[in-house]
């Protein structure tokens, strides 16, 4: 029997009546979704009102209801970046300043069970990113009873901006991290609509990738952020103070506060005052010229200031609120690449181990084994270790005291790509868990490749439905502890639970941070 938007469909082996909806019901107004298979995708929801005009550099504010049933079964715009290198990610539009949108899977056939929510945060180093990319796409989550979720949220200096007017204009308010509370608002977004997708909304995971990861590190400690979701995975966000994190307010040595950095960027633009008609001329200042402005690159000149302590938002790094016992106490999945973010920052074998001190012979029979004299490769290998690798160690250990923690290591490589990489890049590892390699590597799939997807889709849902990422058919992922030191390399050849074989390694990283 076929009714208007709900296709009802008799389990007998059940004996219970599963609706499968494509008409759902939230907050502001009707969604009509797209069924594919068994998924039904809700694509395009506006969670907060467009952040333009008088709205940019403010707080999520309430979408107006709609009338009638509005269609939700296309992206809409990513949000306002600049353009990005070619990459087999591709958004599937151009970025809009409107672009406050979510999306949704979920299963077609629901029974009177809640689904656990995944809530995914694109990386994009806070100054691009989004969720329209086809490696984001939500079906394989919603194919193993998962809801998912994926939302845009405001980078650049439309995501992160102080400065003065605007602290006048609201000294009270919220300011400065807007794409956190973007972020924020589609949390609670979730909380209050998710039933309606068949999702629990006391059963949310959280999880991200690079500067999705960071996020979730500062939502784990942000007080704005309690009880939003229960679990989290971090891959490659770090969890160490890299450098220091501006104060929105005030300057601090070799760091200008945000509302400094924010000056700059204005007189930049030939806006000088700090009142209302200023912040006005902000406001109106064409989105092209906002995104393009002066230098985001330099950290010493630069006019954009990324994410800042604001004192309501964010109290404080991450690590010091993981240290100080201040973080959410939640069951975590924490890891990193094998060949992760690092960067060439020597100009010589000696100043590149000089920072290890006395532990410097060692460190260099660790690094350099065959007495390479290529110090640039080298150097990427020492920061991989020191700004991803040791982080996620340290946050496994600091979650494993208070609680469930996971830690992995991704080292495996598409088959394609091994002439190329000799290990797994910074973000390689995120069209394995979506299960969309297929979109990723197109033509040059191999089999290999759709297995460890498969694994790894499995051990991610496994962790949201339970808060433990084991289950049948797969290598065991043992919880993780200081003194074993265990983790699950998904290597060439499949998953593997192993002692860290780059324990000495990641101790004399984290003995620079100690200064011993």
């Amino acid at each position: 029997m076929l009714i208007p938007g709900i296709i009802v469909i008799l389990s007998m082996a059940a004996g219970v009546a599963v609706a499968a909806v494509d008409d759902i019901s939230v907050e502001s107004g009707s969604l009509k979704g797209a069924i594919a298979g068994s998924v039904v995708a809700f694509k395009g929801v506006p969670y907060a009102a467009p952040p333009t005009g008088p709205n940019r550099w403010r707080a999520p504010q309430p979408v107006a209801p709609w009338p009638g049933v509005r269609p939700a079964d296309a992206y809409r715009a990513d949000c306002m970046q600049p353009p990005l290198p070619a990459d087999a990610s591709p958004f599937a539009g151009k970025p809009n300043e409107d672009c406050l949108y979510i999306n949704v899977w979920a299963p077609v056939e629901r029974s009177s069970g809640k689904f656990p929510v995944m809530v995914w945060i694109y990386g994009g180093s806070f100054v691009g990113g989004g969720s329209s990319s086809a490696v984001h796409d939500g079906t394989h989550f919603a194919e193993r009873d998962v809801v998912f979720v994926s939302f845009n949220y405001r980078v650049g200096r439309f995501g992160f901006f102080a400065h003065p007017a605007l602290t006048k204009e609201d000294p009270d308010g919220l300011l400065g991290n807007y794409g956190f509370l973007d972020q924020i608002a589609a949390l609670k977004w979730v909380r209050a609509n998710i039933k309606e997708f068949g999702g629990d909304p006391g059963n949310v995971t959280v999880f991200g990738e690079s500067a999705g990861g960071i996020s979730v590190l500062n939502l784990m400690a942000s007080p704005l952020a309690r009880g939003l979701f229960h679990k989290a995975i971090i891959q490659s966000g770090g969890g160490r103070e890299l450098m220091p994190m501006p104060l929105i307010h005030e300057s601090a040595a070799n760091s200008p506060s945000g509302e400094a950095t924010g000056l700059a960027f204005a007189e930049k633009a030939g806006i000088k005052g700090q009142d209302a008609a200023s912040l006005q001329a902000l406001r109106e200042l064409p989105a092209k010229l906002v995104v393009e402005g002066p230098s985001m690159a330099n950290p010493q000149t630069s006019t954009y200031s990324g994410p800042m302590i604001d004192g309501k938002i964010v109290l404080e790094t991450s690590e010091r609120a993981m240290l100080a016992g201040r973080a959410m106490k939640i069951p975590v999945i924490v890891g990193a690449t094998s060949s992760d973010l690092g960067f060439a920052f020597a100009k010589s074998m000696d100043e590149l181990f000089a920072p290890f001190g006395a532990n410097r012979g060692k460190a260099e029979a660790e690094y350099n084994p065959e007495r390479s004299s290529d110090f640039r490769k080298l150097g990427l290998l020492v920061t991989s270790d020191y700004m991803m690798v040791e982080p996620a160690r340290f946050v496994a250990r600091i979650a494993a005291a208070a609680g469930e923690a996971y830690e992995f290591r991704f080292s495996y490589v598409a088959e394609s790509m091994r002439k190329k990489w000799k290990g797994a890049p910074h973000g390689s590892d995120v069209p394995f868990v979506f299960d969309t390699v297929a979109a990723q590597y197109g033509k040059h799939l191999a089999a290999e490749d759709e297995a460890i997807a498969r694994a790894a889709i499995e051990y991610w849902v496994a962790f949201a439905k339970t808060g433990n990422p084991d289950g049948p058919g797969r290598p065991h992922w043992p919880q993780y502890s200081a003194k074993n030191d265990e983790l699950l390399n998904f290597t060439n050849t499949g998953p593997v639970a192993q002692h860290d074989a780059w324990q000495v390694r990641l101790d004399l990283a984290e003995g620079i941070r100690q200064g011993r």
